[in-house]
């Protein structure tokens, strides 16, 4: 089974309105643990969508108007992801992606590839949640030692690794820095692999 682990940055939060700026990904064999594919790509924008940013997303993720225009346009990310994704042989049952927040990242990711091109493709349609994994573990470990479920419980991936003692995502907040990130503290809550 193969993880796709994934971060989008983008010009905003509203999918109806604000455009993919970085893509990064790092696909793993979740028995193994071997990385078998990394990708990251910046992706140009118009100035008319650049216009309508939100600027307390391009505050947290530091974009500028220069560097996005350094990107490739979304219909060559979108031609290199697919040419990856077949050499990987990434299909429905074979492969999952992991995020920390699904419900964003598969919003944004079908503006470069459409949700019904994603199923002639047999992509995975299911989107892992990290948060999710956490709390079911620690639902679990509260059952197994008899504590009673905590009053407060923050899902951020910064608190998830604060509680691990690993550090914080690096800022600013950068597709690669989210997914490297996101692989820390998923091998540390969860595992991966035999090595």
């Amino acid at each position: 089974m193969l993880g796709i682990f994934l971060d989008l940055e983008t010009t905003g939060l509203d999918p109806t309105k604000h455009r993919v700026i970085e893509v990064a990904f790092q696909v793993f064999d979740l028995a193994t643990g071997e990385c078998r594919a990394r990708f990251q790509d910046f992706v140009r924008q118009s100035k008319e969508v650049w216009d309508l940013s939100d600027p307390v997303s391009l505050e947290v993720n530091g974009f500028t108007w220069d560097e996005v225009q350094q990107g490739k346009s979304e219909q060559e990310v979108a031609s290199e992801v697919k040419s990856l994704f077949a050499d990987l042989e990434v299909e429905r049952g074979r492969a999952v992606f992991i995020c920390q927040n699904p419900a964003f990242d598969r919003a944004f990711f079908a503006q470069l590839i459409d949700i019904y091109t994603q199923e002639e493709l047999r992509w995975p349609y299911h989107w892992l949640d990290f948060a999710s994994m956490y709390w079911a573990l620690k639902m679990t470990a509260c059952q197994a030692d008899g504590l009673s479920w905590p009053e407060r419980l923050i899902l951020s991936k910064d608190s998830i690794a604060e509680e691990f003692g690993l550090d914080k995502e690096q800022r600013p907040h950068r597709a690669m820095n989210g997914v490297e990130h996101l692989l820390l503290c998923y091998r540390t809550v969860v595992g991966m692999g035999t090595k």
